[in-house]
């Protein structure tokens, strides 16, 4: 049996249609199961649905062969797992933003994130040394209530920026959901992964 490990909500919802497209038979009433741990036995496949942070680590300690995880989390945690295939699903963004008109702090720059590592390179990139605040969540009131001058996140349409009157600055990196591997898995398991791979590529592909 291949386990998989995918993230809930948007991402889930676009792997679910390529994996249909795929060919593999997923019940219709998949997605709205509140389960978090879902056997289909007719493909020999289990899914394991967690939080899109918590993917990776699955895959990495074994407990799932494969992993839907978008760029942005591959590039933040440097899990020991293989990246084996671009989706080109749930596409957006890594960027750089803040309040219009404004310029970093000369003496203490301060940027607010979720993502504390990319962020750090960034700067550390374009000779910029600063302070990383790391937040969880409302990335975008750091800057308003003047926690930081800058703050690192996903933007997808620029909606939330724009309503919370930020800007947009510079792209880190594009970002889309990649199909990853456990190193063991794929040695053991390695008919089973090539095949669903060629399917997925061939959907993609077309």
């Amino acid at each position: 049996m291949l386990t998989i490990a995918m993230p809930k909500g948007r991402i889930f919802e676009e792997a679910l249609e390529l994996l249909r497209k795929a060919g593999y038979a997923l019940p219709p009433e998949f997605a709205e199961s509140r389960k978090l741990m879902i056997d289909i036995p007719e493909e020999d496949m289990r899914f394991i649905l967690a939080k899109p942070m918590d993917v990776v680590t699955y895959v990495e300690h074994g407990v799932a062969d494969l992993g839907i995880a978008g760029k942005d989390v591959l590039l933040e945690e440097e899990r020991d797992v293989y990246e084996l295939l671009d989706l080109h699903i749930s596409q957006c963004r890594l960027a750089v933003a803040g309040l219009p008109n404004s310029r970093l702090n000369d003496i203490a720059p301060r940027v607010a994130t979720k993502y504390p590592n990319i962020a750090s390179s960034y700067f550390r990139e374009q000779g910029e040394q600063v302070e990383i605040i790391p937040l969880n969540g409302s990335i975008e009131l750091a800057p308003l209530i003047g926690l930081a001058d800058r703050i690192v996140d996903i933007v997808s349409t620029g909606r939330t920026l724009k309503e919370n009157g930020l800007v947009e600055f510079e792209t880190i990196a594009n970002v889309t959901s990649r199909l990853i591997v456990n190193p063991v898995s794929y040695r053991m398991k390695d008919e089973k992964i090539d095949e669903l791979v060629e399917r997925l590529t061939a959907v993609i592909a077309s």
